[in-house]
């Protein structure tokens, strides 16, 4: 058998057992259950905060979810005033009901690549599917009750006209009527960051106190939810340097918390942190000020079937005649890498890492920043993606060259490997034994040729990782019928890529995977290639799965991301030169053509004998 063949098998079968054993040794990592920790000060308690939803919420309705209340929440959400939210990057508005931020699209990306497909809403008010948003509040503590504080339902008083932009904050004002005046500024940034400012001035004559609170909600789980093993959706957190991400499936399987009055996780956070959802490509995040210790909860009402993450600052004692300031933040966009960085520079702790980086987060970070780079170096990230693959060939080239140098040592090695099987016939103790010392003698390292191919399996997967998680990727044209790097390629043999005045076969189908495109066909050729570099093996068992294994990789990528695909046609291709010209500098002459020519011909004998 041809040793550099026999490498490759082998190679191939490492690549499994690495996979396995990373996966039995390394498992996705299990958020532990966080008992309700004490308050955030010692001196007092944080008040509970009131459920967010326009339901059982409705003042004067009973507890429930009745078509009666949904249709009650629903009709208060949408009578109420609003404030217009619109910038360069976001428009939206704001509901005089609750404040509620509910209402928010982004404006530089849209739904699908068809004409006039409408750009992406994040937020959702209360009544239609789906509903999303976000609000504020203070929860009650010593000396007032409930309805004495700002909450879901406080009709809030707005100035008529107000439009909030990136030069005009607005400001929300409620009198509870007994000496408390409520104020809450919100500004928002040029992207996606909006800044809260919440007041309260005490003209009574009583302290009181009270907890400053933030909440994400969420009606249901998303109805485009990918349910992807490779990519998480839900909860993302961060407190003091741990990160940690919740499926929406396992907050249902949260404690019932009796103090919070839902099933839920609760962190006591001693400075800097966030917690929010996070989607494929968008995410809504609360974030208090870097500093500040605070309470992060990530709940689940099942009764409501709302999910929701929280924020509830420490308490602030308001003296008769004193006013009180808190100031947090609400992420409300998409997660774009740049725009992420520019935010975690500015302070937000670890922010880059709401940015699903997975396992391999060592090598698809900075694997990205180097793919952006190189993308707003060339202006396309297609071609940035062949030259990532340049750069990641010279990195690796070292091993390679020594790789295919010891392969080329092997082959010189033939005809000695030829006699010792001769002298040794059926004995292979003697065989093995005698071919070590040949491997020693002449300094040849028979398992060499593996490396190189087991350490692409990472950067395979991390390369994976970067294309399906990253928006950048999104929607990212390459070269004419490639207009999205992060889909399969949409060209189909059924319509002979186009040629032909019928629809290619929807993807996703059984029909696309088998009527494959222009670049798995180019990926299986690629492959195929590569491996006429050496004559095929003598071994029948062996020549079948060499013949079958770039026809199978073919249909197996083919479903892939395109962006992976051009990656694998990039790398086969480099692969296939440096071989090429590594064995010509060791005086072997591949004879590629010639190689083709006797597979061929082999291939004709065998069907000629079994008829």
């Amino acid at each position: 058998m041809d040793d550099q063949n026999k490498n490759l098998i082998i190679a191939t079968a490492l690549s499994f057992v690495v996979i396995l054993i990373w996966f039995v040794l390394f498992p996705p990592p299990e958020t532990e259950m966080t008992d309700p920790a004490p308050a955030v000060t010692e001196e007092s308690t944080v008040p509970s905060v009131p459920a967010p939803g326009g339901v059982a919420e409705v003042p004067g309705a009973a507890p429930g979810t009745t078509p009666a209340t949904e249709e009650a929440a629903a009709t208060s959400a949408e009578n109420a005033a609003r404030i217009m939210i619109e910038t360069a990057r976001l428009s939206g508005s704001i509901s005089a009901l609750g404040g509620r931020i509910d209402t928010l699209a982004l404006k530089d990306y849209r739904e699908s690549l068809d004409e006039g497909a409408p750009i992406v809403s994040l937020l959702k008010p209360v009544g239609q599917p789906g509903a999303y948003y976000a609000l504020y509040g203070w929860a009650a503590g010593q000396g007032l009750s409930a309805e004495e504080v700002p909450g879901p339902n406080t009709e809030w008083q707005t100035t008529p006209g107000a439009t909030l932009t990136e030069d005009s904050p607005v400001t929300l004002t409620w009198d509870n009527g007994k000496g408390l005046v409520f104020r809450r500024e919100i500004a928002v940034d040029r992207d996606y960051m909006f800044t809260i400012t919440q007041k309260v001035t005490n003209s009574g004559e009583a302290t009181v106190t009270m907890a400053p609170y933030g909440i994400l909600a969420r009606h249901g789980e998303p109805a485009d939810l990918k349910n992807f093993f490779v990519l998480h959706e839900g909860v993302v957190a961060m407190a003091d340097g741990e990160l940690s991400e919740v499926d929406y499936s396992d907050m249902t399987d949260f404690d019932l918390d009796p103090r919070e009055g839902a099933q839920a996780e609760v962190t006591q956070v001693a400075g800097n942190g966030w917690i929010g959802f996070t989607d494929h490509y968008w995410m809504t995040t609360l974030i208090p000020t870097p500093g500040e210790a605070f309470k992060s909860a990530a709940k689940y009402d099942a009764r409501r079937d709302i999910y929701q993450t929280e924020t509830v600052l420490p308490t602030r004692s308001v003296a008769p005649g004193a006013e009180v300031t808190a100031t947090t933040q609400l992420f409300a966009g998409a997660k774009e890498w740049e725009t992420i960085r520019e935010y975690q520079t500015a302070g937000v702790e670890g922010f880059l890492d709401s940015i699903d980086w997975g396992w391999f987060f060592f090598i698809t970070k900075p694997m990205f920043a180097v793919l952006h780079w190189l993308n707003q170096l060339i202006g396309n990230m297609g071609w940035a993606i062949i030259a990532l693959t340049f750069l990641i060939k010279a990195l690796l080239f070292p091993l390679a060259y020594k790789s295919y140098s010891s392969m080329a040592k092997m082959r010189e090695l033939q005809p000695e490997m030829e006699k010792l099987k001769e002298r040794a016939g059926d004995d292979r103790q003697k065989m093995q034994q005698e071919m070590m010392a040949l491997y020693k003698k002449e300094k040849v390292n028979p398992a060499s040729g593996c490396l190189p191919i087991l350490l692409q399996i990472p950067i395979f997967f991390s390369l994976y990782k970067v294309i399906f998680v990253t928006l950048e990727l999104r929607h990212a044209p390459w070269i004419g019928w490639i207009r999205d790097l992060s889909a399969p390629d949409p060209s189909s043999l059924y319509n002979l890529w186009g040629l032909l005045p019928w629809a290619a076969p929807e993807p996703g189908s059984i029909m696309a995977l088998i009527f494959i495109g222009i670049l798995p066909l180019l990926l299986g050729i690629s492959m195929w290639l590569q491996q006429r570099l050496n004559p095929a093996p003598t071994d029948p068992t062996q020549q079948m799965i060499f013949a079958w294994m770039p026809w199978v990789f073919m249909f197996m990528l083919g479903s892939f991301a395109s962006g992976l695909v051009v990656y694998w046609i990039a790398n086969n291709t480099i692969t296939f030169t440096q071989q090429y010209l590594i064995m010509r500098s060791h005086g072997y002459k591949p004879n590629v053509f010639g190689n083709i020519k006797s597979s061929i011909k082999r291939k004709k004998t065998g069907d000629a004998a079994g008829k």
